[in-house]
């Protein structure tokens, strides 16, 4: 399944690194297990990395995208 979030529904104003753990939880709830992900939308680079590194070994395939890049692989756990 495809899942599409975008970072800056998050948070709210500027995001905080002290409710870090916050943006996770959504994340998660989100992301569930096994799934195609796609990351987009404004957000302090802190917080890509962080939910990129939280979602390896939770999401087969990890997408990023941009107006300048469209879609990047991150990751590709997908066996085929």
């Amino acid at each position: 399944m495809l899942v599409e979030i975008n970072v800056a529904s998050l948070y709210k104003g500027k995001a905080k690194l002290n409710q870090l753990h916050e943006y996770l939880e959504k994340v998660s709830a989100l992301a569930g297990e096994g799934n195609e992900i796609v990351l987009y939308g404004e957000g302090p680079i802190w917080l890509y990395l962080k939910i990129a590194h939280f979602l390896h070994g939770k999401a087969k395939k990890l997408i990023y995208r941009s107006p300048v890049v469209n879609n990047l692989v991150i990751f590709d756990h997908d066996p085929y």
